[in-house]
């Protein structure tokens, strides 16, 4: 039943994230939060951090995440998604928008003790994105 909870757990992480509700992070995050993977730098360490570049995404790139598939077995949850959104405002890099639709596959691997995500892990397809808001162009062949 512990495997069920936790992916429950990380649904409600994602909806509340889809719903804007970043608050929620306090009753579903740990305060010592390890994110392997930052989307950012320079912000915060643990769920304080989490919580500013969540503020950061949903600001300048509104959309939501579909989960496909989520395994879970002991402590850990792996999910298989899709973020989309919009690029609206502004994001670090500077990176003014651009109105780009944006589509990012990743798939995310939580770590829940207590009932709580306490670490994460990710491999997105960064490079995909950077395509899409016009940072990176692929070379004509």
């Amino acid at each position: 039943m512990e495997s069920e909870d936790n992916k429950t757990l990380v649904r409600r992480f994602y909806a509340e994230i889809d719903a804007g509700n970043i608050d929620a992070m306090d009753d579903l995050v740990a305060e010592d939060y390890l994110d392997h993977n930052p989307p950012f730098p320079g912000l915060p360490a643990g769920r304080e951090g989490l919580k500013q570049a969540f503020r950061i995404f949903w600001t300048a790139t509104p959309g939501t995440h579909e989960i496909h598939d989520q395994v879970a077995e002991g402590d850990k949850v792996v999910t298989r998604l899709t973020a989309t959104g919009r690029h609206e405002g502004d994001l670090p890099g500077p990176l003014p928008p651009t109105g780009a639709e944006l589509r990012e596959t990743a798939v995310a691997i939580h770590r829940v003790h207590n009932g709580k995500i306490v670490e994460h892990w990710s491999d997105r397809d960064d490079l995909g994105l950077m395509q899409q808001l016009g940072v990176i162009q692929m070379p004509e062949g």
